[in-house]
């Protein structure tokens, strides 16, 4: 593998996991209600984001076991 396959395909990896860590620090900051969406109740918010924790987390080890 050349250096700038290799590179790229680090660079991907690492832009994949800042999305992991920015979707799961969204998902916890609904949960516990810490982020608030104006005009919503507190409930959907929370709802939300125990599907967004659930499915990006599915989502990663779907990815990390290459399944997907």
């Amino acid at each position: 593998m050349t250096k700038g396959k290799q590179t790229k395909k680090f660079l991907s990896f690492l832009a994949w996991l800042v999305g992991i860590f920015v979707a799961l620090a969204v998902a916890f900051g609904m949960i516990g209600q810490t982020l608030t969406i104006p005009y919503i109740p507190a409930v959907a918010t929370i709802w939300a984001g125990w599907i967004v924790a659930v499915t990006t987390a599915i989502g990663a080890v779907m990815k990390i076991t290459e399944f997907f």
